[in-house]
């Protein structure tokens, strides 16, 4: 009975490490985690568990830090929290522990990994002191302003040289977004992460099929699949997205419905010769009078390549008007043909349709 006492403790301590410093050690070393666990690790808050590429593979270094954080590691950038990761389209999003992704972005720099940005976005960093009165919808970037000065960041290259010389341009770097066209805030960079993508090892054939990728073997950069290939299988994502599908159709078909019933009433038809009538007679000749150009009009105007110089012929700007986007090399520019005021292609044919005439000085073939 005595020597039971005595061992009970032991046991005791045995299960201890077992299940929870071994657990421990694991996840603050995933260079050991492999492609062929049955349990992949996981860490911390992150929704995904850890697994190949991130594991077995050098040239991904992702760490799960002994406070439960999953930290990238680029080399030539540093650390960088883990938000998300994306198996199937193979994206990583990060954000910066310290909270200032904008200070980041000034340095970033992921050459020596496999990463790279889905678009790149040339924005361009201000500083202007706080005397200077700007806009409310374009917020400064708090965590690199002080109490003299404040920083900016802008796409739109003429609206940053119309803020000189009372704001001094700091920097013009090449920013990781996710859509080439438009002008984007920088604000919008504080509040979300940084999407990243990879190319190789791919392994989206594997996710999409449910199965676990990895390396053939030891010697090999080639990959394949392992495990058996799930038949019939709806993951919960898809549920969710069938039953959303579903009621929205019953709800699109009920709204159907009731707009048929309006349609057919006689005293909808009487409302609406009414209102038709009175907006008819309200609009002033010029507004009856205005007209959008057929598609086949439109191609008739001249169109251009722009060139590594991204500078339209004439007294044209390197901004479209429309958009406020600069000008790339390779995009297709349209000029109107009674000014040769040009803009983006797509941006000018979207305008002529319902329009007719230049945005600028209103000169119309019509």
């Amino acid at each position: 009975m005595t020597f039971s006492k005595q061992l009970f403790p032991l046991i005791f301590l045995l299960l201890f490490l077992f299940l929870f410093l071994f657990p421990l050690r694991h996840a603050s070393n995933p260079s050991k985690c492999s492609s062929s666990f049955s349990r992949p690790l996981r860490c911390g808050p992150l929704e995904v568990p850890i697994r190949f590429p991130f594991c077995d593979h050098a040239r991904f270094n992702l760490l799960c830090t002994n406070l439960n954080n999953t930290v990238l590691e680029l080399p030539m950038s540093g650390t960088f929290f883990v938000q998300y990761i994306d198996y199937r389209k193979q994206e990583i999003y990060i954000n910066d522990p310290e909270n200032c992704l904008a200070k980041r972005l000034l340095t970033f720099n992921i050459s020596g990994s496999h990463f790279s940005p889905r678009f790149d976005t040339l924005y361009t960093f201000l500083t202007c002191p706080n005397e200077v009165v700007l806009p409310s919808w374009y917020p400064s970037i708090p965590c690199l302003s002080n109490s003299t000065s404040s920083f900016f960041a802008t796409s739109n290259f003429a609206l940053a040289q119309s803020m000189l010389p009372s704001c001094q341009i700091v920097k013009r770097v090449y920013v990781p977004a996710d859509s080439p066209f438009g002008e984007t805030r920088f604000s919008s960079y504080l509040n979300q992460s940084l999407l990243l993508e990879w190319d190789s090892p791919n392994c989206r054939g594997c996710e999409i099929d449910y199965l676990r990728c990895g390396f053939k073997n030891k010697a090999s950069l080639e990959v394949k699949c392992f495990g058996a290939k799930k038949s019939g299988h709806l993951s919960s994502a898809v549920v969710a997205v069938l039953i959303c599908l579903s009621i929205i159709g019953a709800v699109t078909l009920f709204a159907a419905c009731i707009a048929i019933r309006i349609h057919n009433s006689p005293r909808r038809r009487h409302w609406a010769v009414a209102a038709a009538a009175a907006t008819v007679m309200q609009q002033p000749r010029e507004v009856m009078a205005t007209r959008g150009l057929d598609q086949s009009t439109i191609e008739t105007y001249m169109t251009m390549e722009l060139g590594e110089s991204r500078r339209p012929p004439g007294t044209n700007g390197i901004v479209c008007p429309i958009c406020l986007s600069e000008y790339a090399s390779k995009e297709i520019v349209r000029f109107i043909p009674e000014c040769d005021h040009c803009f983006h292609m797509k941006c000018i044919d979207v305008w002529l349709k319902i329009h007719g005439s230049c945005p600028l000085c209103r000169n119309s073939r019509a």
